[in-house]
């Protein structure tokens, strides 16, 4: 993957606007989890979520793709390129906490 800049990114409210603030996401074993939406955006042609989990008092975010079904439907996904995650998430790091030279 290219080097990504904020530059790129274009914020998103399409899971917001079909599912509300929240979303219920069940697991391989399906245990269920609720996910506040924290943010959406769009880099290129792809879609990312960034959610928190509502019942953790960590700051730790998960980050997923956003995709549409065959059937027209949202579908988070989990971001399986090892590269594309890492530059996911700095990128979404940087939109979030601004380097000290950018303020």
């Amino acid at each position: 993957m290219t080097e990504l800049s904020s530059d790129q990114v274009e914020w998103s409210n399409r899971l917001k606007e079909a599912f509300g603030p929240t979303v219920e996401l069940e697991d391989e074993e399906g245990t269920t989890s609720v996910y506040d939406l924290t943010a959406e955006f769009v880099v290129g042609d792809q879609s990312y979520a960034v959610l928190l989990r509502v019942d953790d008092d960590s700051d730790e975010y998960d980050i997923l793709k956003i995709i549409t079904s065959a059937e027209g439907k949202l579908e988070l996904v989990t971001i399986d390129d090892d590269e594309e995650w890492e530059n996911i998430a700095e990128l979404y790091d940087e939109l979030t906490f601004p380097q000290e030279n950018d303020i």
